[in-house]
């Protein structure tokens, strides 16, 4: 018997799909309804390890995670990780397939249609229900004939689409009536309705317009979902990392000083998601940063994750980013460098695998040497630490102390390529102490009982409930068995 499936579609990257999608998940599995997430092909430098060893977005991992599950190369089949404007990494069923540009990826596509399409048969045979997301917005129409994610999916497995779009963008009405009649016919039948994402306000001032979008489009607005500040954690891409912007809700201190970490916004930046963990505790103010006069004046620095370490590491350098952080360094303030930015820190880094660049200096903060590999290390940590693995960059020549056994340190500078690592409670708590006690702030106070693993649960349970108050989930789950209704084309001047 095959299970039911649709897809959760968007009038933008960052609508909303994500956290619908887990939220649909998290309200499945509490029924007890065998569910899986799906997406297809996603472009995002954040991605996670899974079961297998192969690599995924972060946001279906996320999404397992929601529907009580490990996550699975088989979540995510086509992962695009952008090195450069032009070109992105492609990685097939979890696993490096080469370097494609944009330009010739119509090239690729029959052959990742077919493996698309063959993943998400296989999860109908083995799931209840299978909730897929989009990507970006289908109404890209110059990118129709190689889509894979939206309408080409919808089209290829006959399910019903759900449009979210973000309100509190402004001007959503016409998004959503806009993406229905820029597409073709036979992909209009297959949109079932909307959800209103983000609302503030009074919904009943809302109401008639979504009646006259009913009237003009000829589909329902399933539901409109409040804005909630909790819902923060695990952005899907860099579409909200915004230089200068705090990092979630920062919380009053405990005591009298806050903690100021300034986390640097590379260009390429890769698993934004790292910092998360820190911006969880109260007192602690994390923000993206892309000037030196921002690291200066701050009392710890994140150097994160990098899909293009080597040329990241000059944008340092043209911006005068590296010598304020070693001046930071100097003074005995604590900077933590993530993966790629664990690489700047080193004295050299060889690469002759993803920029080819060769043998380029780093930051000498740490007295260890890089050198890249055509083989990329992907590990999932999970006893006694969790945490993952995603590099080419090895360490070659050491000659630093040990960190936790997870990486290397030289006084207040440290470095990892673990993933994740500040969502263990015990070592997050550690490093704000150090990091506080090397900044001079003795009235900061570490929270004992900020629990990061559970805060990202307690989100998925806050989707769902708000889907479950705020949305017809009955009609929406319905679609998974029925289809999509019948619903009229939508006739525009554009397509005469």
């Amino acid at each position: 018997m095959t299970g039911g499936a649709l897809l959760i579609a968007g009038t933008t990257s960052d609508a909303g799909k994500s956290m619908v999608v887990a939220g649909l998940c998290r309200l499945l599995a509490r029924r007890g309804v065998r569910v899986a997430p799906f997406k297809a092909q996603n472009m995002s430098n954040n991605s996670a390890v899974t079961v297998e060893g192969g690599e995924i977005g972060r946001a279906q991992a996320m999404q397992a995670r929601a529907a009580g599950l490990a996550p699975s190369i088989r979540f995510n089949p086509v992962l695009l990780k952008p090195g450069s404007d032009r070109s992105s990494q492609l990685v097939v069923r979890g696993a490096v397939a080469g370097t494609v540009r944009a330009a010739d990826y119509f090239t690729h596509r029959e052959r990742l249609a077919a493996v698309v399409v063959d993943e998400l048969n296989s999860l109908r045979t083995e799931f209840d229900a299978v909730i897929c997301e989009g990507a970006g917005s289908p109404a890209e129409i110059n990118l129709r004939r190689t889509d894979l994610a939206n309408m080409g999916l919808a089209r290829a497995a006959d399910l019903p689409v759900v449009v979210v779009g973000d309100i509190d963008r402004g001007g959503l009405l016409a998004h959503l009536f806009g993406t229905v009649a820029v597409l073709e016919p036979e992909d209009q039948a297959l949109i079932a309705g909307f959800v209103v994402n983000k609302f503030r306000g009074d919904p009943t001032l809302l109401e008639p317009g979504l009646r006259q979008l009913e009237e003009l489009s000829g589909r329902p607005t399933y539901g409109v979902i409040p804005f909630a500040d909790d819902l923060w954690l695990d952005a899907e891409d860099s579409v909200s990392v915004v230089s200068h912007r705090l990092v979630g809700i920062p919380r009053p201190p405990l005591g009298r000083d806050w903690l100021r970490v300034a986390a640097v916004r590379l260009p390429r930046i890769s698993n934004s998601t790292d910092v998360e963990a820190l911006a969880c505790e109260p007192g602690v103010a994390v923000r993206w940063v892309s000037d030196a006069a921002d690291v200066v004046d701050s009392d710890a620095v994140i150097v994160p994750g990098s899909k293009a370490t080597v040329a990241d590491l000059a944008w340092l350098r043209e911006r005068g980013i590296d010598a304020a952080i070693a001046e930071h360094a100097k003074a005995g303030r604590a900077v933590l460098g993530i993966c790629g930015g664990y690489q700047m820190l080193c004295r050299t880094i060889d690469d002759g695998v993803e920029s080819g660049a060769g043998r380029v200096p780093g930051l000498g903060l740490l007295d260890l040497d890089i050198e890249f590999m055509d083989v990329k290390t992907l590990l999932l940590h999970e006893d006694p630490l969790t945490g993952y693995e995603i590099h080419h960059g090895q360490v070659v020549r050491n000659d630093e102390a040990d960190w936790l056994g997870v990486g290397h340190r030289r006084g207040a500078v440290a470095g990892t390529h673990w993933h994740g690592l500040l969502d263990n409670n015990d070592i997050r708590r550690t490093w704000l102490r150090e990091a506080a006690a090397a900044a001079g702030r003795d009235g900061f106070v570490v929270a004992p009982d900020t629990d990061v693993p559970g805060r990202r649960d307690a989100q998925l349970d806050v989707m769902a409930d708000l889907l479950a108050e705020h949305c017809d989930v009955d009609a929406v789950l319905g679609l998974l068995g029925a289809g999509a209704p019948p619903r009229p084309i939508v006739d525009t001047h554009l397509r005469r």
